[in-house]
């Protein structure tokens, strides 16, 4: 009867164990057979049939994981839905003295801290656009695991791992001191701008660009220091920019503007039909889909509307055209980039979301310098000729830029709330 009741209990401890693993996708590094590969890979590559179970000490090294798991938790770091209570359960030595269940519940040991360690150097965000990350092989997390057995305490060893951004450790302490609710807007926009900021740390070079939507301004850093600091103007609540990780891959100076079909057909059109002195007036011509000049004083414009209108408009170069003297390219699909203005006046004003999305720079010359390392002519642009010759100037290393929407800023250890402007915070 002892012996029934002894094989009852190690079969209903290894279905509860079995169950919560099989029930929690979080526990899992992967779907399915990938993740029973990717345990299997470690236990291949560490060579022992036993990681965690064969010694004391190893047994030991185990249980300082599980509670960096749960404190990692308990600050939000992780999901809770990392499950370490069974493991507890199965670890007790009267739960282990059979030996398949002994190596089963060693692997998934190993399946829990694998996942914690992808877990905690994942990064939960989203860009409308993403051209820089890049997925972590599942195998650095297996190496960091392997390597860091006789590295010193786990707590130290995961605080290594943990984003070190300063403005992330703010940002950090003040949810855990300052906003219990988890339920609250305010800790939801500092959970955003946690998640940007820790993206930027691991995509960033020494070089990169960060435009903050919500605080209209851009920040340019060189060898990892802020060198510049400006305000932007960014796109209407009607005309969002999207958020957007890519890189600067040439300037051009005293670029033309292709207006966007959009804009030329739901904004332009109508004031050419009331005065049609208004495109030589604004130096606009008009050209065809492949980007021929079309002679205008041909054209009946009572006859076109908004869906019809066949041409598009492409504004001159010179110190009048809207884009200013400089356009900074930035790879993406939504005709978005950086670039000069010939509207000053709105860097004076507080509220500056007014452009139909792309971003408008207050110091672009001084960023192209610093882009070009000193291969712009500055005397050109700020005199602004017009009619100069438009220029395309490739740079030496694509830049990475982070147009992101992070509505939570850091000053010191001064943290800021902004407005939400564009209502993304849910």
């Amino acid at each position: 009867m002892r012996n029934i009741n002894k094989i009852l209990t190690l079969f209903i401890v290894s279905f509860i164990v079995a169950s919560s693993f099989a029930q929690s996708p979080v526990q899992k590094l992967d779907a399915g057979n990938k993740a029973d590969s990717i345990v299997q890979t470690f236990y291949n590559i560490s060579q022992v049939p036993l990681y965690w179970l064969s010694s004391r000490k190893d047994t030991k090294r185990a249980y300082e994981w599980l509670t960096a798991i749960e404190m990692a938790k308990e600050s939000d770091l992780v999901s809770r839905n990392l499950m370490t209570g069974q493991i507890r359960t199965a670890m007790l030595g009267k739960n282990i003295r059979d030996k398949t269940l002994k190596a089963k519940t060693d692997k998934q040991i190993t399946g829990l801290i694998l996942n914690f360690l992808k877990e905690l150097q994942t990064v939960d965000v989203h860009f409308d656009y993403d051209e820089i990350s890049v997925a972590t092989p599942d195998s650095v997390y297996i190496y960091q695991l392997i390597n860091s057995k006789d590295k010193g305490p786990v707590s130290q060893i995961v605080s290594k791992l943990e984003c070190q951004d300063h403005e992330y450790q703010v940002l950090k302490k003040f949810l855990k001191d300052s906003i219990p609710d988890k339920n609250t807007l305010k800790y939801k926009s500092v959970v955003q701008s946690m998640n940007v900021l820790k993206y930027i740390s691991k995509n960033r070079q020494p070089e990169y660009i960060v435009a903050n939507i919500p605080e209209t301004e851009v920040r340019y850093f060189q060898d990892s220091q802020l060198k510049l600091k400006m305000k932007s103007v960014v796109g209407k609540k009607k005309n969002q920019t999207p958020t957007i990780s890519s890189y600067i891959t040439n300037i051009v100076t005293f670029p033309a503007w292709n207006v966007p079909f959009s804009i030329a057909s739901k904004e332009l059109l109508p004031k050419v039909q009331k005065d049609e002195s208004y495109l030589e007036r604004n130096n606009f011509e008009v050209v065809d889909a492949k980007g021929n000049a079309v002679d205008d004083s041909d054209l009946n414009w009572d006859s076109y509307t908004e869906k019809n209108f066949p041409y598009f408009f492409r504004e001159s170069t010179g110190p009048n055209n809207s884009l200013g003297v400089l356009k900074f390219n930035l790879g993406n699909p939504f005709s978005i980039y950086l670039h000069d203005t010939n509207s000053k006046g709105a860097f004076a004003k507080e509220s500056r979301f007014l452009s139909h999305g792309c971003v408008r720079l207050e110091k672009p010359i001084e960023l192209a310098d610093l882009l070009t390392r000193r291969k712009v002519n500055v005397w050109e642009l700020k005199t602004g000729q017009k009619d100069t010759e438009s220029k395309i100037i490739k740079l030496e290393q694509k830049v990475p830029v982070f147009i992101v929407y992070m509505p939570v800023i850091v000053n010191g250890e001064q943290v800021t709330f902004l407005k939400d402007t564009y209502g993304l915070i849910k």
